[in-house]
């Protein structure tokens, strides 16, 4: 349990601070809250007051202490400002001290976390980029804003993230000391591309979805982790503790896998890595032609990444692969865990209209060598990571 203090500030994403603060208690934190003037005219402090059970800090001119700021500044764990505007980000980054979450962060020594959204121009502007670097360069924390839609009625980058995914990352930070602790998990997520020609790809479904959930609970474990991810359609995970290495394609992965799987305890294959590619890639757009009206592809299979990097595994190493069947899906599984070398397989049915693609949800069958299949009840695809990376670092305890 940790002392964490919730700035709120004026966004109009300031009501989903509100979801944050929650989900900070029932982890079990507990949560203060300081609001901005402007926040204030979006969200009522009341609202505030009555989930914490504690004065939301809106001024330094307050009669329940001489310097609050102070006071408030030293219970501090953890300084969550969410959302951040683009005004509180400056002000943090140049030591302004103008009001009460200004003055309040200026005086915390605490870990800061700094989830900003705005519009997505005001995003992109080079003064709010140069802030955020100084922000790093100070040791805070930033968690990127997503892509979406946004409250001025176009998409583009500055959404808040959601409230879930905010309270994951906070909790990956403050309990950098649990299982998982001092060990090293390098995870794939995402879909990989094979290129056609210089515009166009073979791609699949996957949404990177499961990838940053165990990223996340791999992260809350304590884990220093290494994610390898291809083609998402979800925010990455921010932490000290986490290294991301983008790739592209089947090879991309393979070479990335190869790179840092020595200096791993795990690895954990979510990607859905393509089984096909295009034997030949062309160098220019294949435009259409009046002497045809098809066009044949020739594909090749990709070499098996699971099998390569397993077969390379050494003594105490763990390897997971994941299956991703539309059908036969425990014959195929445990096919899949005679063959690749694989210590564990998570098998899960996709397609049709309760795929597991794209889905927050998923119900998945553990598979491992001489022990009965475990079939796991239906669940969201966070908890699913954490009662999987929970069972790995069992796995490891044991050295089984």
């Amino acid at each position: 349990m940790a002392k964490v203090t919730v700035y709120i500030t004026g966004s109009i994403a300031a009501y989903k601070g509100i979801e944050v603060v929650r989900g900070l208690q029932k982890q079990g934190h507990v949560v203060r809250v300081v609001m901005t003037a402007a926040a204030c005219k979006l969200v009522a402090p009341a609202t505030l007051a009555a989930l914490t059970k504690q004065p939301v800090l809106t001024s330094l001119w307050t009669d329940q202490d001489p310097i609050p700021h102070i006071e408030l500044a030293d219970w501090t764990d953890l300084a969550v400002v969410v959302p951040a505007s683009a005004d509180i980000i400056a002000k943090l980054a140049n030591g302004l001290a103008d009001d009460a979450a200004s003055t309040t962060l200026l005086a915390t020594s605490a870990p800061k976390i700094v989830v900003p959204a705005m519009n997505s121009h005001m995003w992109a502007a080079a003064p709010t980029q140069r802030n955020l670097k100084q922000l790093q360069a100070d040791g805070v924390t930033i968690i990127e804003p997503a892509q979406g839609m946004l409250a001025e009625g176009y998409a583009g980058k500055g959404r808040l993230p959601e409230p879930a995914a905010i309270v994951a990352d906070v909790q990956a930070m403050l309990t950098a000391n649990g299982p998982l602790q001092g060990r090293r998990i390098l995870i794939t997520a995402g879909g990989t591309r094979e290129p056609i020609d210089p515009v166009r790809f073979i791609g699949n479904r996957s949404s990177g979805k499961m990838g940053m959930a165990l990223a996340r609970a791999a992260l809350a474990a304590g884990a220093t982790v290494t994610l390898v991810v291809g083609q998402v359609s979800v925010p990455l995970p921010q932490s000290p503790r986490l290294t991301v290495v983008p790739v592209e394609s089947t090879a991309d992965l393979l070479t990335a896998v190869q790179r840092e799987f020595s200096a791993a305890d795990a690895l954990l294959m979510a990607a859905a890595v393509a089984d096909f590619r295009p034997t030949q890639a062309a160098d220019q757009k294949v435009k259409k032609a009046a002497d045809r009206a098809d066009w044949q592809l020739t594909l090749t299979e990709t070499t098996d990444v699971l099998k390569t990097v397993a077969d390379q595994k050494r003594p105490g190493q763990l390897v997971v692969g994941f299956a991703a069947e539309t059908q036969n899906l425990l014959a195929n599984a445990q096919k899949k865990l005679a063959s690749k070398g694989a210590d564990m397989i998570v098998a899960n049915a996709v397609g049709g209209q309760n795929g597991a693609f794209g889905s927050n949800r998923d119900q998945v069958t553990i598979l491992r060598a001489h022990q009965a299949v475990d079939q796991w009840p239906e669940m969201s695809k966070d908890g699913v990571a954490t009662k999987l990376v929970t069972q790995l670092a069992t796995m490891m305890k044991s050295g089984d």
